[in-house]
């Protein structure tokens, strides 16, 4: 398979989850970004500026971010428990329920594309994709060129 044979599939099933994404979102009246954020506080309680680097915004768009879904009861800010000068992020009752809703509709929404696969092949694809998957400060592409060089 050829780089962009590669980059084309990747491309192509990015447009087709997004698009499942999208339109679950707008159902509930939740922007791509929105879910994004529901998705991550699902299983963790990030700080403000580590959420804001996990969603690749500044701390003031992430601010506003937050703002209108604490408006919204999906989410709350707290003390954080070993540093009580650090602002948390998480998701209130409401916003957890939520987020299962979104998972649970995803899941069935992409359950015809994932059932076209065997229980081998879609773990084969777990373990692929993970392995494509960074933390967001290494996501960026190196600026020196196109090998990952720095000179």
């Amino acid at each position: 398979m050829t780089s962009d044979a590669l980059v084309d599939a990747l491309v192509r099933s990015t447009f087709q989850v997004v698009g499942v994404l999208t339109r679950i979102g707008a159902e509930r009246d939740l922007s791509l970004t929105q879910l994004r954020v529901l998705g991550i506080l699902r299983d963790r309680r990030p700080r403000m500026t580590e959420l804001a680097a996990l969603l690749g915004l500044d701390k003031s768009t992430l601010s506003g971010l937050v703002d209108r879904a604490e408006h919204r009861g999906l989410v709350a800010r707290g003390k954080n428990p070993q540093d009580r000068r650090v602002v948390d992020v998480f998701l209130t009752p409401a916003g957890a329920e939520l987020a299962e809703q979104v998972y649970a509709e995803v899941r069935r929404t992409l359950a015809p594309v994932t059932k076209r696969l065997d229980a081998r092949e879609r773990g084969q694809l777990v373990q692929l994709l993970h392995a494509t998957i960074r933390p967001p400060d290494r996501d960026r592409l190196p600026e020196s060129g196109g090998d990952g060089s720095s000179g």
